[in-house]
């Protein structure tokens, strides 16, 4: 089986990918811009592994299985994938991700780093006994989730741990657990941006998700309210959440998914239209919630399994198409 890691994201899976998958298999990595060699190996591969298809990359031409290392497949234009040859993706992203929403969420209630800061230079600032240094504590608060899949799941079973409250929105019903308290359908998600505390969205970008958590949504969370995107950027509309942390409408915001990314004509740019960046009440990263070493090598194993599947004639793991 030939098979390509196609540009830098989907090189980060191949060390260590042979060994999973056994002899017999031709692996190589080609430029996110193919040319000469790599744009041949490009259009023999039979797998193709990537996040990224348009039209500046050589036709396919013997492919056989197209794999994302990821989640998202909104970059991978599937017109240009030919006809009957299977698309899927990988998550295993959803611990990581749930790990980075709780300890983001956590620093706004256990100053630790201030703490350390000020101990440093002799200043007890949160010494116990000082009724002025009491701090709120993230049990106290509703979770909001606007989305309940992958990682959804595995955020209601930490809040829950934390003793949040938890609410849903989500496409589909979602069936009655001891992690949720309350879910609506997404056309009232009204309900959890009025209900919730902290709102997470974790919803993938589709024609009908853009822009879903507009100026209405925004308008209806609470006033000490707290919004984290870790779907993706444009699912937020972006002038309506700056609006409402430049007025200080809403508490705060963790922004790890953009409306920007580095490119060609700039590698480093701002991630936004808009200045976030000025804000005091935002926290910013750069797409790095699920980005782990246990992500890598759970994607990694989907993957190989899809190959092996598609060898041996059966059914494949996260089939989109």
């Amino acid at each position: 089986m030939r098979i390509v890691f196609h540009g830098e994201n989907a090189r980060t899976f191949e060390p260590g990918f042979a060994d999973l998958l056994g002899p017999g298999h031709e692996i190589s990595v080609v430029a996110d811009h193919p040319e000469g060699a790599d744009a041949e190996a490009f259009r023999r591969a039979e797998v193709l592994i990537g996040i990224e298809l348009d039209e500046t990359h050589p036709r396919l031409e013997a492919l056989r299985l197209y794999q994302a290392p990821a989640a998202g497949v909104d970059a991978i234009d599937q017109r240009l994938l030919p006809a009957g040859v299977p698309l899927c993706n990988a998550f295993g992203h959803e611990r990581a991700i749930a790990e980075y929403v709780m300890a983001a969420l956590l620093a706004r209630h256990v100053p630790i780093a201030d703490a350390d800061r000020r101990l440093r230079k002799g200043d007890w600032r949160y010494w116990a006994g000082d009724p002025s240094a009491t701090r709120t504590e993230l049990g106290d608060r509703t979770l909001g989730l606007i989305g309940f899949g992958h990682i959804g799941r595995e955020l209601a079973a930490r809040g829950r741990a934390f003793g949040m409250r938890v609410v849903v929105a989500n496409r589909s019903p979602v069936a009655p657990t001891a992690l949720v308290d309350a879910t609506h359908p997404l056309d009232r998600l009204g309900e959890v941006m009025r209900t919730a505390d902290d709102v997470v969205v974790s919803l993938p970008l589709k024609p009908d998700t853009k822009g879903l958590i507009g100026r209405d949504a925004i308008s209806a969370m609470k006033a000490t309210g707290v919004l984290v995107n870790v779907g993706r950027g444009p699912v937020v509309d972006e002038a309506a959440l700056y609006e409402a942390l430049r007025d200080r409408r809403i508490g705060g915001a963790v922004i790890d998914t953009w409306y920007v990314y580095p490119h060609a004509r700039n590698a480093s740019p701002l991630p936004a239209c808009r200045p976030f960046h000025e804000l005091d009440n935002v926290v910013m990263t750069p797409h790095m919630a699920g980005w782990t070493h246990g992500t890598v090598r759970r994607r990694q194993q989907t993957a190989a399994e899809n190959i092996r599947r598609l060898l041996a004639g059966e059914p494949l793991l996260n089939r989109i198409r």
